[in-house]
């Protein structure tokens, strides 16, 4: 039996911290580890945020909805913004000599870094981030 919760915010920065208590109260119902917890916070707060400013551009009629779903192992975390979408296959290596100087670009580089495994869908609207609970 696969275990999902789900939560919906209008994209405003500020619900970014509904997003913390949501991870916070899921560390407790699915037993999340200390070393994992930290990666989980970081990479999933960051990626609502792109969500909200990238995706949606702030707009808070748009929502960005995440869902958590523990498979086995495996914390899945389902983020999805009603934006247009990106191109995931252009992203620029911040860590390149010509992007060094550059602020943005990071964010999904530092996603890719934490999670164990990152999927763009539905046209980069989409992104699930995986974790092993081991």
């Amino acid at each position: 039996m696969m275990k999902t919760i789900k939560i919906s915010i209008p994209s405003l920065i500020e619900n970014i911290k509904i997003i913390e208590s949501f991870i916070d109260n899921a560390r407790e119902n699915f037993e999340i580890n200390d070393d994992i917890y930290g990666n989980i916070m970081i990479s999933v707060t960051e990626c609502i945020s792109n969500a909200i400013i990238h995706g949606n551009q702030g707009d808070k009629n748009k929502l960005v909805h995440l869902e958590l779903a523990l498979e086995e192992e495996l914390l899945l975390f389902t983020i999805q913004d009603e934006g247009a979408g990106f191109d995931y296959n252009e992203l620029k290596d911040p860590t390149a000599p010509e992007n060094i100087e550059k602020t943005g670009g990071r964010g999904i580089f530092l996603i890719k870094h934490l999670s164990d495994d990152v999927k763009f869908e539905e046209n980069g609207t989409k992104t699930v981030l995986s974790f092993y609970m081991n």
